[in-house]
């Protein structure tokens, strides 16, 4: 099946869209069935600090929901970390940022299109950059030039999307039959014709194969993993 990336009718509408809201709410239980959240806290869970916070930016952050949701799962050993939301639209509300609070996390959130992010000089650096169901949003030059910035800013990045496979196509088309909206219904079977499958995104990627460490695979039965990890950045303690 041939990549296409296509309009997706969430990315479109109003954050106040009575559709909208609700796609959002399908997207929570979507992700919670595919398991998003454990995947990017298995990944994450090494990279604990013995001293200091992990500082982690995560782009396309939504409501942040799900970024907490992975806090979550980490627990105690990340308390203290600093995280930083990226989106083009203002979704977190203060129920989920006392969320990361009780957590002991400090957050900040960025209305800001990615691709000004990646030329924001004032955007920091970062420990890690995460992503989740982000990516497939993107065409190949688009998607080089985001690398590019992850790249210059961080030390290890994990992406989550969907995988591009005949199976996802024909779930995707039954999501109707477990009450997702017109939305979700709509977008869901884009956003796989937009996924990737095999090493797609690491051929993408821009590093040097000298100083990064890459993986990609399936993981579940709908999803795909991607990871970067700088050679010079230690399990246990990342780069300053």
């Amino acid at each position: 099946m041939e990549r296409r990336v296509e309009r997706e009718w969430l990315d479109e509408l109003p954050a106040t869209d009575p559709g909208a809201r609700g796609s959002r709410r399908d997207l929570k239980r979507l992700n919670s069935w595919m398991g998003h959240a454990r995947i990017v806290e298995r990944e994450l869970r090494p990279l604990a600090k013995s001293e200091g916070a992990v500082r982690v930016a995560e782009l396309g952050a939504g409501d942040g929901d799900f970024l907490l949701r992975v806090a979550r799962r980490l627990g105690g050993p990340w308390r203290g970390c600093a995280a930083t939301l990226v989106d083009r639209q203002k979704l977190v509300t203060e129920e989920t940022a006392g969320g990361f609070h009780e957590l002991g996390w400090r957050i900040e959130t960025r209305k800001e299109d990615v691709f000004d992010w990646c030329r924001d000089e004032t955007a920091g650096h970062f420990d890690v950059v995460t992503v989740n169901l982000f990516l497939h949003h993107f065409d190949s030059e688009e998607l080089q030039k985001l690398f590019r910035a992850i790249e210059q800013r961080s030390a290890f990045f994990v992406a989550v999307e969907p995988r591009r496979s005949l199976l996802s196509l024909g779930f995707s088309h039954l999501l109707g039959f477990i009450g997702c909206n017109a939305v979700t219904r709509h977008d869901a079977p884009a956003s796989v014709r937009a996924g990737f499958s095999g090493r797609e995104l690491s051929r993408l990627w821009n590093g040097n194969g000298d100083c990064w460490i890459l993986r990609e695979e399936p993981v579940g039965p709908f999803s795909h993993l991607f990871m970067a990890r700088r050679r010079s950045a230690s399990h246990s303690h990342l780069s300053r």
